[in-house]
Formats: structure tokens, sequence, C-alpha cells
């Protein structure tokens, strides 16, 4: 093979720069770029990316529920037994043997009625907060919008929330207690009751990406926060320094007002404002600093 000298290859060269430049005239290419790519500044959250994402969303939602209940012997029957099994225990030991009061509700539908929203908020971040680690395969392979994982796992419990709603209607019907016109704000309160788990859901699973440990931490967290909630025991039943504990405490709001709406009392609307304001804030907080990880997710998982 002959060698290509310095004259031929600047020849060649400035042949084909004036090859590229005809061609980008015949088909009438712009001088400057059309679309200029930068990097994004500040942390944008971005929930639009839900929507956009929707169908994902539904599809890792429809996963986690085929998981959770995959090989199985009772399957979606643990939705059930579950809060039956925890109030049958309430009822015998805290509402026959150390006789709390229940507000003039029969104690298996007091202790039922704050068991409800209470299962759902610590099944729903005890797996979002994991959500992030049981996807790693999915995170670091394909691009999408981080955020939709742990939303999906809370959805995927809200299934398990809404099976066990249809026992709270029995027990109701059993003990003859009439909804009255206060049932309308249990969508209220269900909504809340969502806003909240999904802020501390969402702000965990960030947390469990960097820091390992949150996984063993969560548990304990929860089992801790558990009993300053007024599940198993009426919020008036708690006087002097402790009861700030209680007001600042988010879940109370929240199960007083399933209470209040399922049994036609009136709301205590100072509880639900606390609530619904730490609900507020935290949702934003938990919302920005998921943005600001989501980026060093791949890298780290």
């Amino acid at each position: 093979m002959g060698m290509i000298t310095g004259n031929s290859a600047g020849t060649l060269g400035s042949t084909t720069i004036e090859t590229a430049t005809q061609s980008a005239s015949q088909h009438n290419l712009p001088e400057e770029p059309l679309v200029v790519i930068e990097p994004s500044r500040g942390v944008k959250i971005g929930l639009g990316d839900l929507w956009t994402y929707h169908e994902l969303l539904y599809f890792l939602t429809w996963r986690d529920i085929k998981v959770r209940y995959k090989q199985t012997l009772l399957g979606v029957s643990w939705a059930i037994l579950q809060p039956v099994f925890m109030m049958l225990i309430f009822t015998l030991f805290f509402g026959n043997l150390a006789k709390l009061p229940s507000d003039g509700v029969p104690y298996p539908l007091f202790a039922y009625a704050g068991l409800l929203p209470w299962t759902f908020f610590a099944t729903a971040v005890s797996s979002s907060g994991n959500s992030m680690l049981n996807s790693a395969h999915l995170i670091t392979k394909v691009y999408f919008p981080r955020i939709v994982v742990p939303v999906a796992a809370v959805a995927a419990a809200l299934v398990d929330f809404l099976i066990s709603c249809g026992v709270l209607v029995v027990i109701m019907i059993y003990y003859q207690v009439t909804p009255t016109i206060h049932l309308l704000l249990l969508p209220v309160y269900t909504l809340l009751l969502l806003l909240l788990t999904a802020a501390f859901g969402i702000y965990t699973a960030a947390l469990n990406v960097k820091y390992r440990d949150i996984r063993f931490v969560l548990p304990f967290v929860i089992q801790l926060w558990f009993f300053v909630s007024p599940v198993i025991y009426p919020v008036g039943m708690v006087t002097g320094r402790w009861r700030f504990l209680i007001v600042l405490n988010p879940m109370t709001g929240i199960i007083e007002g399933f209470r209040s709406a399922l049994f036609g009392r009136a709301s205590n609307w100072s509880l639900i404002g606390v609530s619904a304001a730490i609900t507020l804030v935290l949702l934003a907080y938990s919302l920005f600093t998921f943005k600001r990880m989501e980026k060093s997710f791949a890298d780290i998982i």
C-alpha cells in the first residue's frame, strides 16, 4: 500500500471540510444550534413526573403487591388477619384487663379504628423505606424519576388498607354503630394519612441509600412511634407535661379524625390542624431532600 504524504493529507482534509460544508448548505442546516443542553440550576421537585410516568407507577405498584404475597399460604388474607389479631390482643389486655377507656365506644371497635390508619402507615413506611435498595437492579440500568419507587410502595400498601376497611364495616354493623354526616370527612383524613406516609417513606428511602443502617433503625422508630400515638388509648387520657408529645405527633390528629368521622363525633380541629401543618412541612422537606440526593442514587446503590 502507498503512503499518504503530508500534502495529500492536507488536501484530503480540505476536501472533507468543503464536502461537509456543501452538505450542510444543501440541507439548510442552521449555523447556530437549535437546542443548548445546560445543567439544571437548583432543585426541582418535579411532582409532574408521577403523572408522566403513571404507567410505570402502576406496574411497580402491581409488582410490589405480587411480591408481598408470592408463595404465601393465605395470600391477601394477611391484610385482614394482622389488624384483626392485634385488635383481639389489645382488647384482651388493654380493654378487659387494664380497663382502658374508649370514649364510650366498644373497645374492639375503638382499637380497630386506630389500628386501621396505623397499620397502613407502619406497613407503607417500612416497605417504602427499603424500596430503593430492593429496586437497585432497576435503578442502575434504566433512567426514570426515582421518586416513583417509594410512592409505588405506598400505593401497594393502600390496597391492604382498603381491604381492611371492609372488616371495619363488619365490626360497625356488629356493634350497631350507624354512620353520620361526619363520615364525609373520612376521605380528607385518608388523604392526610397518605401524604404523611408518603413524606416519611420518601425521606427514609433517600436516607437508606446513603446510610444502610436506616433499615435497622426504622422498625425501632416505628415501634416507639406506636406507643406515642393514641391507638390503644384515647387522647384525653394523656395530660400534663406529656400531652405536648401527643399533640406534636402528626398521627394523633389523623387517628382522632378517623374516629370522629366513624363514630359521628365532632372533630378536634386543633389536633387535625397541627397534624396537617407538620405533614405538609415534612412532605416539602422530604421531596426536596429526595430530589437533591437523587443524582447520586445510581452511583451509591
